[in-house]
């Protein structure tokens, strides 16, 4: 297999269950381990992964020429910028640098090389204390995150048994499940799972019991982004 392609192509539906110890792989710094869910290209890509770091582990300073967005899912990260603790949503955009580490260890959701041309805008927000708006059915919240050029990023919070609309995603939609079980008519996915639904792809999501907390992303998959140059 190419470890440089990595479900990479995006007309397939992906479901990736939670990672075991077994789906680590070392990055180029010590401490620092990868949990790769979609990848184009090798070390510089377009990529979507999990990352864990152990306590004391960094990385060099270094640049995203493509910029990065990232949720913390557990412990602290910082760079020289500040403290991101668990729940901190950041953009950093094209052209940012900065040198990471963890001082007792942490895992983040990273998307890196996903950004339209033209979008600079940087971002820290703490969804622990924003607040949530009323989502289109009754049971369903909705905090925005980002919105650029048709592309919209946002925590999506179920109540128990919430059942949404059947629709249609012209531009795709990717999930990765924070808290509780999320399902549609084609399974469940508990924390920890990962899902990309190519685009014009149709559903009819809902929670059972345990409701649900997911990150979602719409309208990226075909659209014209900021491209690495691939070794």
């Amino acid at each position: 297999m190419n470890s440089n392609l990595i479900n990479a192509d995006f007309e397939q539906r992906v479901v990736i269950p939670p990672a075991g110890e077994g789906d680590w792989l070392a990055s180029p710094s010590p401490g620092v381990w990868r949990h790769c869910l979609d990848r184009t290209g090798g070390e510089v890509a377009r990529a979507t992964s999990i990352v864990r770091y152990a306590p004391g582990a960094g990385f060099t300073a270094h640049t995203h020429g493509g910029g990065e967005e990232f949720i913390v899912l557990d412990g602290v990260f910082s760079d020289e910028h500040g403290d991101y603790p668990a729940g901190t949503y950041v953009r950093n955009p094209p052209g940012s640098r900065h040198a990471p580490f963890s001082k007792d260890g942490c895992t983040i959701f990273v998307k890196v090389w996903q950004f339209s041309p033209g979008d600079e805008r940087q971002l820290r927000i703490d969804t622990r204390t924003t607040p949530w708006r009323q989502g289109l059915v009754p049971g369903l919240s909705v905090m925005p995150l980002h919105e650029f050029d048709g592309i919209n990023s946002a925590l999506v919070r179920w109540a128990p048994h919430t059942r949404f609309n059947p629709h249609t995603h012209p531009g795709g939609e990717e999930i990765f499940v924070l808290d509780g079980v999320f399902r549609d008519e084609q399974g469940e996915y508990p924390a920890g799972t990962w899902l990309r639904n190519p685009r014009w792809s149709k559903h009819t999501p809902f929670t059972g019991a345990e409701g649900a907390l997911i990150y979602v992303k719409v309208g990226h998959l075909g659209a014209t982004l900021l491209q690495p140059e691939l070794d």
